[in-house]
């Protein structure tokens, strides 16, 4: 059987669905996701939801992927690095996107 939840994510209204019992988590997770994006937007350097939300998204795979596997591609490397690295990915994107953003 299958439950609905209400999620705001960087103010914007979801009504989410999970399996029953996995509300608590489904919460959590949007307010580590809603966290997340918040943080990225409100550093100013990245624009548009889309782009937001890439970020976003890479991010926590780096996470889960340090986490998860000890031998995995991020193994070696501190969260520092590994922030160090999505901040070069973010300059990289903005160089790559900033002549779009133009024909708008």
């Amino acid at each position: 059987m299958s439950t609905a939840i209400d999620a705001i994510i960087m103010g914007q209204s979801y009504k989410l669905a999970c399996k029953e019992g996995e509300e608590l988590a489904l919460k959590q997770a949007v307010a580590y996701l809603d966290e997340c994006m918040c943080a990225i937007r409100d550093a100013g350097k990245i624009k548009g939801n889309d782009r937001i939300a890439v970020m976003a998204a890479l991010g926590m795979a780096a996470e889960f992927l340090s986490a998860r596997s000890p031998q995995g591609p991020f193994a070696d490397l501190s969260v520092a690095e590994v922030r160090e690295g999505i901040t070069s990915m973010h300059a990289v994107l903005d160089a790559a996107l900033a002549p779009q953003e133009r024909l708008f």
